[in-house]
């Protein structure tokens, strides 16, 4: 199959993630209707609730979800640059509760896989036929030795998005111009690789516009990283000396930080003192998923890719950033994918149907500036062993080579798909 282009892109991915995802809808008999718990209210849970509820309504659906609200990791970054405020990338449950999902808005402490119930902090034991787990992630405390929560207070990581985002670009406003801003970058895998870098060219847009005499360092725990040449390109182009990127092999992974002296210091001990630290710690699969015997020893968790059902435990399915599902990145779009995917195969199962083979969709886009963007897409499927796999030339990245105009266009397209998936997986 040749290379596709972006309309035909666009086709594909509506056709794999949303016609035909249910092969027939789950039709109630004489028995009480089943029961579908899902865990997290993110990009997969909630895309997941949604579709449950629109192809089977007769299967009772509970979300639970301690927050009332979800803030989207796509577009917090924008919020540093000041496109974007946090009431901007904020969205509620009511789409959900009048889709006829019932929320229960607590805390998931425990799953009972023999019992198949799950445990709230506040007391509720929910029973289920199939649990949908969408953890998200947990900040890895200590794998950056002195980087504990008290240190994320005055070197905020801003990868769980809220009042970290709020704090981030608080330390921005107050530096002076001239000081030096830092960022930590974690090792592969971790949520939304092309994330850091997209944050800082957001970065480098504020401190362009306001701290002119202020620079940039990102020191990362790897050589390579998704759309490299694009972000050096638009980097060089628009902000010149302002960034600079230091790789692994160039001594740029962090492997201890001082909060009180707002120093980073390297594996070969080469110390950075900063005026704003933005440490971007390594992470894992969202406690309740640990917890719940979900994650191997990697700290993520192993899923068969036709169904997304746990590897390790049976009737449970997980999606979202917390699976171990390379080459799929860990992103939004990719989770709510998951999230149509996985509520397809609990209807099947349920019906006792083998779940259909199903493919599904990311695209991701990343602003360098606010009229200049680049973005990758890609479709993915499962073999025939349950692990992922790309299906080829189904997407890959912006030209290298384009017009202004064409990255102004791509940033329309980009704040078009975001719309577009938040109303998808909340409204």
């Amino acid at each position: 199959m040749g290379r596709i282009d972006r309309r035909g892109f666009l086709k594909l991915a509506g056709a794999t993630t949303l016609a035909g995802a249910v092969g027939a809808p789950y039709v109630a008999r004489a028995q009480a209707a089943p029961k579908v718990v899902i865990v997290g209210g993110g990009f997969g849970g909630a895309s997941a609730a949604k579709a449950l509820r629109r192809w089977a309504p007769s299967i009772q659906v509970t979300l639970v979800e301690a927050k009332r609200s979800f803030v989207t990791c796509p577009y917090s970054n924008l919020v540093l640059a000041g496109w974007r405020t946090m009431e901007q990338i904020t969205f509620g449950y009511d789409g959900l509760a009048k889709a006829g999902v019932t929320m229960a808005h607590d805390t998931a402490t425990a799953i009972d896989a023999a019992g198949k119930t799950v445990s709230l902090a506040g007391g509720q034991s929910l029973a289920y036929d199939r649990l949908i787990v969408s953890p998200g992630i947990d900040i890895k405390w200590g794998a950056i030795s002195g980087y504990d929560e008290a240190a994320a207070q005055k070197m905020p990581h801003a990868w769980l998005p809220g009042e970290q985002t709020v704090l981030l670009r608080k330390q921005l406003e107050a530096m002076p111009d001239g000081g030096v801003v830092m960022m930590a970058i974690p090792a592969n895998p971790f949520r939304c690789p092309p994330g850091p870098y997209e944050r800082i060219s957001m970065i480098a847009a504020y401190l362009k516009q306001a701290k002119p005499k202020s620079k940039l360092i990102a020191l990362d725990a790897k050589d390579a990283f998704s759309k490299k040449p694009l972000f050096e390109d638009g980097w060089k182009k628009l902000y010149g000396d302002m960034v600079e990127w230091v790789a692994l092999s160039k001594d740029g992974q962090v492997s201890k930080v001082d909060p009180a002296a707002m120093t980073l210091e390297t594996q070969l001990g080469t110390v950075h003192k900063a005026a704003v630290a933005n440490v971007i710690c390594p992470h894992y699969a969202g406690r309740i998923a640990r917890d719940g015997g979900l994650a191997d020893g990697s700290g993520w968790c192993p899923i068969d890719a036709r169904t997304f059902e746990s590897k390790l435990i049976k009737d449970i399915h997980v999606i979202g950033d917390a699976t171990i599902a390379a080459p799929a990145p860990k992103s939004g779009f990719v989770a709510n994918s998951m999230g149509k995917v996985a509520a397809a195969a609990a209807i099947d199962m349920l019906a006792g149907r083998e779940p259909s083979a199903k493919t599904w969709v990311n695209t991701c886009y990343s602003h360098i500036a606010k009229d200049y963007a680049i973005s990758v897409a890609g479709v993915f499927s499962a073999d025939a062993n349950g692990a992922v796999v790309e299906i080829k030339d189904s997407g890959g990245v912006s030209p290298r080579e384009a017009a202004d105009e064409f990255r102004r266009q791509e940033a329309i397209y980009a704040d078009s798909w975001y719309d577009s998936i938040t109303k998808d997986t909340w409204a």
